[in-house]
Formats: C-alpha cells, sequence, structure tokens
C-alpha cells in the first residue's frame, strides 16, 4: 500500500492525500492543483508531490512511532 501511495502521488496527489485519511488538505489542495496544472503548465506540479510524499512519509513515520 505505501509504493502505491507514493505511486500515485506522482500523478494525483489530492487523491494521495484523502487516501491518507486528510479530507480537508486534500480537498484544499484539489482546489489549488487544479488551476495551478492549467495556468502554468504543469510547472507547480512538483511541488504538490513532494508535499504528498511528505505526508505520506509522515503517515507511515506515526504508524511506526504509535
Amino acid at each position: 500500500m505505501s509504493l502505491m501511495n507514493y505511486v500515485l502521488a506522482l500523478f494525483l496527489p489530492p487523491l494521495s492525500i484523502l487516501l491518507l485519511g486528510r479530507v480537508f488538505l486534500a480537498i484544499l489542495v484539489f482546489v489549488i492543483w487544479v488551476p495551478a496544472l492549467l495556468f502554468s503548465g504543469g510547472l507547480t506540479h512538483p511541488m504538490f508531490i513532494v508535499l504528498a510524499w511528505i505526508l505520506i512519509f509522515q503517515a507511515h513515520q506515526d504508524r511506526r512511532a504509535g
């Protein structure tokens, strides 16, 4: 499941964040991500990938510690 979420974050960062259980953040990222893709031609997409990867990493660290 972990590897799949990292790969999903490459293509659909908001969905990846939603699968982590962060609904409000996923909606907020989606609202920002779609116009950013349309207006910048995808130049801002790596920023959302990094955000999703950080959140996935944090979730795994929380599971290991708890």
